[in-house]
């Protein structure tokens, strides 16, 4: 059976498998192994699989020669489709200096507007195997995590009380030992990542950062400004929590933000949309939004209905004007979970100081 156990995704733990003596049914993971030729020609290497790892030619040729599958990596691409890691706030933004343009972020996403209404099998096969790889390097980050999601629109502005709320509820989550997972774009998701980022710091430190971003309120007109401010008050507070943000390259012009630790990224925003809700295993907050956020509770709604995750995780909407006038959301959930396992796991409640407490009293 194939398991986490067998993968290898750094060249260290390649050295510590070639020192146990046989490569043999391990999976390696887009690992440069160019100075690794001597291993690779000692041992043995069968039923062994090579994904996007660089290799000398008599290294391939033995590996192959072994029995060993190997997938070469793929020339000229902005990103790398078997990466068995999530992505870093400074991998995707790595390049900055010379405007958002230049970063991986927005290069890949430049390949992806060429590429993806061009039916070409090759293109998508390679979107399809990238995606499938960030799924995996997602379920080992969170294995044995209790994942809370935070959902909520991108046109929330910082500066704004809501904005605020939003942060302070993802530190309250963070500090009480769940780990945040959000949409990972700005506004709602960027505060909530923030408020992760800032839970080890002292409650001033909040304040502080909220001030220092609310000059530059949102990521349009300037991206490049937008993030270099996020940047900024990482390097005014290192060493920040960890959170996920789980954006898509579908909705490119929505930059992902540098205030979660991890970061995956996919292609395909309904299996993003799916993989975010289906993780958040200890509840979902809907944060005030519009239509992606409306999508996102019936997303989330269903599977509870049907139970068909198993035990219903609890949802929370926020906001009872919003979702009970403006998008009335919560009227159709309560229709919904009527007699059903799921209706003791919905609450709407006003505002976000009320989310912890009532979010435990579900779990």
């Amino acid at each position: 059976m194939v398991n986490a156990d067998i993968e290898i995704e750094t060249l260290a733990e390649f050295d510590q498998v070639v020192a146990r003596g046989s490569l043999s049914g391990y999976r390696i993971q887009s690992v440069n192994l160019l100075e690794r030729t001597f291993a690779l020609l000692s041992v043995d290497t069968s039923a062994a699989v090579f994904l996007g790892c660089a290799m000398e030619p008599d290294a391939a040729a033995k590996v192959r020669g072994d029995g060993a599958l190997v997938f070469p990596p793929v020339p000229d691409l902005p990103f790398n489709p078997y990466r068995g890691l999530l992505y870093s706030p400074e991998e995707l933004f790595a390049g900055l200096g010379e405007g958002y343009e230049a970063t991986q972020d927005a290069q890949t996403y430049a390949w992806f507007q060429e590429t993806k209404a061009d039916a070409d099998v090759f293109s998508s096969m390679l979107r399809s195997v990238h995606d499938d790889a960030i799924s995996d390097a997602l379920d080992e980050h969170l294995a044995g995590a209790r994942v809370a999601g935070v959902m909520g629109g991108h046109a929330m502005s910082r500066g704004s009380a809501e904005y605020r709320g939003a942060a302070e509820l993802g530190r309250a989550l963070t500090r009480a030992g769940l780990t945040v997972a959000t949409g990972g774009g700005p506004g709602a998701m960027e505060a909530a990542n923030l408020g992760a980022y800032l839970a080890p710091a002292p409650d001033a430190a909040l304040g502080e950062a909220l001030e220092l971003l609310a000059k530059v309120p949102s990521f349009t007109p300037s991206v490049s400004d937008w993030a270099r401010a996020a940047f900024a008050v990482r390097d005014r507070w290192p060493g920040g929590g960890d959170s996920v943000g789980i954006p898509t390259w579908f909705y490119g012009h929505e930059p992902p933000n540098p205030f979660a630790g991890h970061i995956a990224k996919y292609f395909a925003n309904a299996t993003r949309e799916d993989g975010l809700l289906a993780r958040s295993g200890a509840g979902v907050v809907f944060l005030p939004g519009a239509a992606g956020t409306v999508q996102e509770i019936f997303d989330s709604a269903t599977p509870n209905y049907y139970a068909s995750r198993g035990e219903p995780a609890p949802m929370i909407l926020v906001g009872r004007a919003h979702w009970t006038e403006h998008l009335p959301a919560w009227p159709l959930l309560q229709a919904l979970a009527r007699g059903r396992a799921m209706e003791s796991r919905i609450a709407l409640v006003e505002s976000v100081d009320e989310v912890p407490d009532v979010l435990a009293s579900m779990s």
